[in-house]
């Protein structure tokens, strides 16, 4: 079929020599084996309803138009169409409809506007795009040393079928304002694929949803929201290649740190107001929060009790304290879901000391009388089991290496490329995509002989990362319903503490703001059941030991309800003195 449409055309690619020649739809031939284009065309028989002709499409050398049917567009486009995106990935999976259209909507507007994208007479984008144009065509864009080595590998192969490597044969960009985007003075202020999460952010702390920051990242890196390669989602006339790659292709995640701070700093650009308050029917309020962060720990109930009076006595659950007000001096965004878990860390330092000897002589006090009450068959006062923080370590310790294991397979797994292959030199874009296919076919080789799944299984949302219970599949048995009698004990009608002790780091505010509490310093004098604890709730939220560590000492230093000088000098340890 493909002879009698080339009709008879022999002659041999310039590239690779090769007899074996085919049509595109667009009536071009091109090589089968090596996807070469040539400037030879077919003659087409153009019937309409008027007359019949035979015209004869010209076979001499003209410019391929790569871009035929694109349009011009801007790169906020571009990520209007990222934040469209993950706000309807976000109301599917449960987000009121409002967050989209009356929140994040209205913020976006305000973005472009403050910053001068849009909604202006004159916007900065396309007023600086027009001038890099009027620059001139011959400016080079992409030089050999600015190509990758994979490109400039095949430098010689694009050379050798007609096209030069000049910069007016190369392809700046699909947008028009990508050259320029991060070279203006408001750069601070331009749009990243980061940002587009502290956008999602600020609109769901607005509506009060449920969902924390450490929620919203764990579901971008499960890929129930859209961020990596979310380029592929473009319309058609969107061209995609040049230097549109760098603002919209990402590598790896984002932090927790680098969010929340993008948060801040975009809340203080758009001058929001302040936000609805946090009370204590919001699911953010340290009072309900906690209650979830207990349960994927597998603690007792009865721990939330004394949380409950911990957040009372630091005054972590007002509403001044919990409400962002981005119009202040100096606005602070609270770490909702970090300071739970810090609560919770001084709770168990309450109960338990923490410091490798007290948790596990209680321990063993409870085991004993556990044991005398299984003997009787008698339950204690408050009715359940002993609650004994050996077992419990026993029990969640396995669970969580296993947990770790499986998200380190799952980093190891993350697939960055794009299916689509992004064009960053025209000349190239047929080796470029012969080499992705063939990798595609020796991919799909290795698994069938290897045996392994074609795609990593994506699993379904979920606000706890352990199950623990009798079912099928769950990480360990529950510990809910176990009782803590054996850490406290009853004078004159009043329950106290068995620990009577509380230990603690140096409560000093260091004059750096760098220092981050010295953790790292500190480290190794810290107690190892303590240091497990910490890993284990940093697990959880997908934060660093440190930064919960950091707001561990804050609790404490409300809980002393003391005034401490602030550090002026640090010795050479880094030590606060």
């Amino acid at each position: 079929m493909d002879e009698e449409i080339t009709d008879g055309y022999s002659e041999a690619c310039g590239q690779c020599g090769a007899v074996c020649w085919g049509v595109s739809d667009g009536g071009q031939f091109f090589c089968k084996s090596c996807h070469n284009v040539i400037e030879r065309t077919r003659i087409v028989e153009d019937v309409n309803a008027f007359k019949s002709r035979i015209s004869s499409l010209s076979s001499g050398k003209r410019k391929r138009n790569e871009t035929e049917g694109a349009r011009d567009w801007m790169v906020c486009e571009g990520f209007q169409i990222v934040l469209k995106l993950q706000a309807e990935a976000l109301v599917e999976l449960g987000v009121c409809s409002q967050f989209k259209t009356d929140v994040l909507w209205v913020f976006w507007k305000r973005y472009i506007q403050k910053t001068g994208q849009a909604y202006t007479k004159k916007p900065v984008s396309r007023a600086r795009s027009s001038a890099d144009d009027s620059e001139g065509e011959s400016s080079t864009v992409f030089s050999d040393t600015s190509c990758p080595s994979e490109l400039a590998s095949v430098k010689g192969a694009s050379t050798a079928s007609g096209f030069s490597s000049d910069g007016r044969s190369c392809m700046r960009s699909g947008s028009v304002d990508a050259g320029c985007y991060f070279r203006s003075k408001e750069s601070k202020y331009r749009m990243s694929m980061p940002r587009t999460l502290a956008f999602c952010y600020l609109a769901l702390l607005w509506v009060r949803e449920a969902i924390t920051l450490s929620d919203l990242l764990r579901l971008v890196s499960k890929g129930h929201i859209p961020y990596v390669n979310v380029h592929e989602h473009f319309p058609e006339e969107m061209a995609f290649f040049g230097k549109d790659a760098p603002i919209f292709r990402v590598e790896s995640f984002p932090t927790y740190r680098k969010v929340h701070k993008e948060a801040e700093e975009l809340a203080a650009l758009l001058q929001l107001p302040i936000f609805p308050p946090v009370t204590q029917d919001c699911l953010l309020h340290p009072t309900l929060i906690t209650v979830r962060y207990l349960m994927d720990a597998n603690l007792p109930d009865k721990v939330h009790a004394l949380v409950c009076k911990v957040i009372q006595q630091t005054a972590m659950g007002k509403e001044s304290f919990l409400t962002f007000d981005p119009a202040q001096k100096k606005p602070r965004l609270p770490f909702y879901d970090v300071q739970a878990a810090a609560i919770i860390v001084v709770t168990m330092k309450l109960l338990y000391r923490l410091n490798d000897k007290v948790e596990w002589r209680l321990s063993k006090k409870a085991e004993r009388k556990g044991k005398k009450m299984d003997h009787g068959k008698k339950k204690t006062k408050k009715g359940g089991e002993m609650f004994s923080l050996r077992k419990w370590y026993m029990i969640v310790q396995p669970a969580l290496e296993r947990a770790r294991e499986k998200e380190k397979q799952a980093k190891t797994m993350q697939q960055w490329k794009s299916k689509k292959p992004i064009i960053r030199h025209l000349p190239i874009k047929s080796v470029l995509q012969k080499r992705r296919r063939v990798a595609e076919q020796l991919q799909s080789s290795f698994r069938a002989l290897s045996g392994s799944s074609p795609e990593q299984q994506v699993s379904s949302p979920s606000s706890f990362l352990f199950l623990w219970g009798t079912e099928d599949g769950a990480d360990g048995p529950s510990l809910r319903r176990r009782c803590l009698d054996c850490v406290m004990m009853k004078r004159k009608k009043i329950w106290h503490l068995v620990n009577d002790k509380y230990w603690h780091t140096d409560l000093r505010k260091c004059s750096s703001s760098l220092c981050g509490e010295h953790f790292w310093d500190l480290e190794p004098t810290f107690p190892r059941m303590y240091m497990w604890l910490l890993g284990l709730f940093s697990f959880i939220l997908g934060v660093k030991e440190e930064q919960l560590h950091s707001a561990v000492v804050q609790v404490e230093r409300r809980l002393m309800n003391k005034p401490h000088p602030k550090c002026k000098t640090t010795n050479e340890n880094g030590h606060c003195s």
